[in-house]
């Protein structure tokens, strides 16, 4: 039987195909360097369970408040002390454009606050709003730096929220670590709640800790969680994927990659 020769257009087609197969080897896709940011951005754009467990921490938020409130003495004025970023403003279309541009932080990152365009969370506003009528003072504290704080004011006023005030604001300086602005702050106020998206807005201790430790830790502050820490979820980053790591962030692309899969533990057929 005598075969007829491919057209010229189909071996056009095949050849191009088969280059295009070629792009995805091993070596390209180790040059993407946010797949892993894709589901965990997804999540928290797409998933009426992420709204739900907003609700669902400023609800119980709301609920701490008052019975804080209920047993408060005479002294200092009350407080509230919350982070900004995934705790009140949605930074996720940040991360998707890291994501589409095949970027990674810091890039980008000055315009998107001078924009001041972050929306605010489900349910932010409306327990932000009711600790402002039973007189609490809140307090936004953030590791965005300090340069930032017009924009950042900008941002917190334009999507409502109360106080919105240059003596509210702690944003960061000199260290990433929040416990000097804490302490400020309970020099004259009683802190009832403290609210935010990683462990390091709650408690000195868990900065800069191995995933073991941060466990432990976790483990022996089980009362606080749901009383007087209202944790916020994000599945995109925060001290956690540094832990991953062993906090050298100056990794490459591939070699973090490579560390989060080590960090996985998987079942053995």
């Amino acid at each position: 039987m005598k075969y007829k020769p491919l057209p010229l257009v189909f071996v056009g087609l095949l050849a191009v195909l088969l280059l295009s197969t070629c792009n995805f080897s091993p070596q390209n896709r180790q040059q993407d360097k946010n797949e892993h940011l894709v589901m965990a951005t997804l999540y928290l754009q797409t998933a009426a369970e992420a709204r739900a467990l907003r609700y669902q921490a400023f609800n119980l938020a709301t609920l701490r408040l008052d019975q804080a409130l209920a047993d408060l003495k005479k002294g200092k004025k009350p407080a509230v002390i919350l982070d900004i970023d995934e705790t009140l403003l949605d930074n996720s279309p940040y991360e998707a454009y890291l994501i589409k541009q095949n970027r990674s932080f810091p890039a980008g990152w000055k315009l998107w606050i001078e924009k001041a365009q972050a929306s605010a969370l489900k349910g932010a506003k409306r327990f932000l709003d009711y600790a402002d009528k039973k007189g609490v003072d809140i307090f936004y504290v953030s590791n965005r730096q300090v340069q930032y704080l017009q924009s950042t004011m900008q941002n917190l006023k334009k999507v409502g929220f109360p106080q919105v005030k240059k003596d509210h604001i702690y944003l960061k300086e000199k260290t990433s670590s929040k416990e000097t602005r804490r302490r400020a702050i309970a020099k004259t106020h009683r802190i009832l709640l403290l609210l935010g998206d990683n462990l390091n807005d709650f408690a000195q201790i868990f900065e800069h800790k191995s995933i073991a430790r941060r466990f432990a830790l976790t483990d022996s502050l089980y009362y606080a969680f749901g009383k007087k820490f209202i944790v916020l979820p994000n599945p995109m980053y925060g001290e956690w994927e540094g832990a991953i790591y062993h906090y050298r962030w100056q990794m490459s692309a591939a070699q973090k990659d490579s560390a989060r899969k080590a960090a996985l533990c998987a079942f053995k057929p």
